[in-house]
């Protein structure tokens, strides 16, 4: 594996020598929702012995259409959020959409993440910089990896040199996305930790209409292939009923299958890690 910055989190090191999962719902719908799925995978990662932040948005601001669901909002989501955070004693990350967010966003989230659509937003790094937290500055579809170099150095030009990087797919053709494991290392050997987004990466953009489809059958294919190319952490949306989700519906994994993939995807790394 290349050697990249080994970012501290709580009790636990994202590129270090544990996979780390960033894993939850997509948008926030009931704080039951978000309970059952952070109980669950809490208990499965410890079993593990991977490393587990929470992950659920307050707001998809990007949407299809003007009346796509977004999630509860930023005052009833961070609350949400603060609330898994000390009920089940771990570390959450989620979305920021605008500068002015960021510091209110901070006071919650442990890692606070820039959606792939903002990630050449400077203001919105800038601020979500100088919160001081860890940021995860997710690579626009429109983006080569090389490209993220000139991104990190507006989080680390503002004082922050706490920055992930995460892959989710690239624009290929009408309707798709396709992910070139060799970004992984490209974007490692800028010298900071990878995170694979496997759910995201299985989108179909515009395939249901007004709104984005997916096919959660490649997920695992992917997550694996990512792992066995030495990526440092996995995102995964979660939701105890896929098919009822009001967002993202068609690309997320089903509570019921993490724990197999997992599991997988933990030996996966392992070997990976002890055959460098």
């Amino acid at each position: 594996m290349i050697d990249v910055k080994k970012i501290r989190l709580k009790n636990f090191e994202i590129g270090g020598d544990k996979l780390t999962i960033l894993a939850g719902p997509c948008a926030i719908e009931t704080y039951d929702c978000m309970a059952r799925v952070a109980e669950k995978l809490k208990s499965v990662t410890e079993a593990l012995g991977i490393n587990y932040v929470f992950k659920a948005s307050y707001d998809k601001a990007n949407r299809s259409t003007i009346d796509g669901y977004r999630g509860l909002g930023i005052d009833k989501g961070l609350e949400y959020l603060n609330k898994i955070k000390q009920e089940f004693d771990v570390p959450v990350v989620t979305d920021v959409h605008l500068p002015q967010d960021a510091q209110k966003v901070a006071e919650v989230a442990d890692i606070v993440q820039i959606p792939a659509f903002l990630c050449r937003q400077t203001d919105l790094l800038v601020a979500a910089a100088k919160t001081g937290k860890i940021i995860n500055i997710k690579k626009g579809q429109f983006l080569a990896p090389q490209q993220m170099e000139a991104l990190a150095k507006k989080v680390t030009e503002s004082g922050n040199e706490n920055v992930l990087f995460t892959e989710r797919g690239v624009s290929f053709g009408y309707n798709n996305l396709v992910t070139d494991m060799r970004s992984i290392p490209i974007m490692q050997m800028l010298g900071y930790p990878v995170v694979f987004d496997a759910t995201h990466s299985v989108q179909m953009p515009g395939t249901n209409g007004c709104a984005t489809g997916g096919d959660r059958r490649w997920v695992p294919v992917l997550a694996k292939s990512a792992v066995a190319a030495g990526v440092n952490a996995l995102f995964f949306e979660v939701h105890p009923e896929p098919e009822k989700a009001l967002c993202d519906a068609d690309n997320m994994l089903s509570l019921k299958d993490a724990e197999n993939l997992f599991k997988i995807c933990r030996d996966i790394f392992n070997l990976v890690r002890d055959k460098q």
